[in-house]
């Protein structure tokens, strides 16, 4: 797997990709918002993953975790979500949390645990998914996940 940070250039398809696998794309080239992506050799998006850290730099919302349809159940996911939640407590990060309707078992083999969204909100307040979440009323019928965060050491299936 070889991710490379977003860049400009990554936005239009980023942006699509996003919208192919039904996943929210607010905020994607936010100075906030932290993002790779993993091109296949002929150019296509096969994957994404990224976070946003809170203001404090405590808290960290997982997002934009992506494989491509026909590049699934291959441990892709599990690879990227890792990525991402590594990275998020190498920058200082002790919980992340995330949002999911359609992935709890997924992520909960990555050690998450349902959480409380309205926690999730007020922690992550200035999230442009938040943000977007909180302003359109879609926060009420999401599900939050969380799980706390080991910066000094890589990211298993169970909860540090």
């Amino acid at each position: 797997m070889t991710l490379r940070p977003f860049g400009p250039a990554d936005r239009e398809p980023l942006t699509e990709f996003l919208d192919s696998v039904d996943l929210t794309r607010s905020g994607l080239d936010a100075p906030t918002v932290h993002l790779w992506i993993e091109y296949d050799t002929s150019g296509a998006i096969v994957g994404s993953t990224g976070y946003e850290l809170s203001p404090d730099g405590e808290h960290a919302l997982i997002r934009s975790v992506a494989v491509a349809p026909h590049a699934r159940s291959r441990g892709r996911g599990m690879q990227l979500a890792r990525f991402a939640l590594e990275h998020a407590a190498a920058a200082g990060a002790t919980r992340a949390w995330l949002f999911s309707r359609r992935s709890g078992p997924f992520w909960q083999g990555l050690g998450f645990a349902s959480a409380d969204r309205d926690e999730l909100a007020r922690v992550l307040a200035d999230a442009h998914q938040v943000r977007l979440f909180v302003e359109s009323g879609q926060l009420a019928r999401e599900v939050a996940w969380s799980r706390p965060l080991d910066p000094a050491g890589p990211v298993s299936g169970r909860p540090s």
